[in-house]
């Protein structure tokens, strides 16, 4: 069984960012461990010739531009924030099929980048691409099990170089490398690179994606607050989606037609398997009763997804 070493792996990467940053570089920083351990990675090797851009594209955890930003100050590295929500609302618009989003939010992030890139100088695109990312966007004998927009969504005529120095990790050793940088989102639950647009099922307008963002944070916030008060593990990964569908329901003494939300919640280690997680009933119970009350003109009924990794991702898009 090989062995994981964070300080050898941060000594040698920073040597070889060294090496390959012979210029201006750009990372996309989205916040969670992957860029973020990138980011660090990339500034301890060319310190003031790293920017790191972070882009709300609409997307995105509730508050998570100013987490992000409060963040990336207290790491020390330099970032710029751009708000490109109207663009990838516009660009989505009407795309139905996960993976066109996937592609479309990939193109996007990279035009984007350039353009910043373009103005900072910049020569060189830094991702916290990592191993399950690749392999499940297929390749070679790979087939294609979801297109990462870090990977299958990247054009063909990206005008900058590709800089990936946590490529070959996976989670459980990203997460490793986290706690011995001392970045404080070691353990933070992964999201997925084209955020909520991969959460809402059928078309992500702006107003669906809103009800999304809601039905996630609390998900979220009941599922902390459970493992906090030692009614439950915390899973690994847990949060909402919005289905294509309406179902009857009553309000009051009034007929209601709603969407649905279901509710997913999983262990894992390293991304490439994982396993429903058995949340208490009454933590869900409650996790129900919030989204309907909270969300009342929208949602009127909640269900809990129970599939495993294989057969289902961990994400439904």
């Amino acid at each position: 069984m090989s062995f994981f070493d964070p300080e050898k792996f941060t000594e040698e990467s920073i040597n070889t960012l060294k090496s390959e940053l012979t210029d201006k570089a750009i990372i996309a920083a989205s916040g969670g461990v992957d860029s973020t351990i990138a980011a660090v990675l990339a500034a301890k090797a060319v310190g003031d010739n790293l920017l790191a851009i972070y882009v709300d594209t609409g997307y995105m955890r509730l508050n998570e531009s100013q987490f992000v930003s409060s963040m990336l100050e207290e790491l020390g590295v330099k970032y710029k924030v751009i708000d490109a929500s109207k663009r990838f609302y516009e660009g989505l618009k009407g795309v139905i099929d996960p993976e066109e989003k996937r592609k479309i939010i990939g193109e996007l992030f990279i035009r984007v980048f350039e353009e910043e890139a373009k103005e900072y100088g910049g020569k060189f695109l830094v991702q916290g691409t990592i191993a399950p990312d690749w392999i499940e966007s297929g390749g070679g004998m790979r087939d294609t099990i979801k297109s990462h927009h870090n990977v299958g969504g990247l054009p063909d005529d990206m005008a900058m170089e590709l800089c990936e120095p946590i490529r070959e990790l996976y989670k459980d050793e990203v997460r490793l490398l986290a706690e011995f940088l001392e970045v404080p989102v070691a353990h933070r639950q992964p999201f997925p690179g084209p955020g909520l647009a991969v959460r809402v099922m059928g078309e992500a307008t702006p107003e669906r994606t809103n009800i999304v963002r809601k039905a996630c944070y609390i998900v979220e916030d009941e599922l902390e607050s459970a493992a906090k008060n030692g009614k439950m593990e915390l899973p690994w990964q847990y949060f909402a989606v919005l289905l294509p569908v309406k179902t009857v329901g009553v309000q009051g003494d009034v007929r209601a037609y709603g969407n649905t939300i279901a509710v997913r919640a999983v262990q894992s280690y390293d991304a490439m398997t994982a396993q429903a997680l058995d949340v208490p009933y009454p933590v869900l119970k409650k996790i129900s009763e919030r989204i309907t009350r909270e969300l009342k003109s929208d949602v009127n009924r909640v269900v809990y997804d129970i599939t495993d990794k294989p057969p289902g991702t961990i994400e439904w898009e």
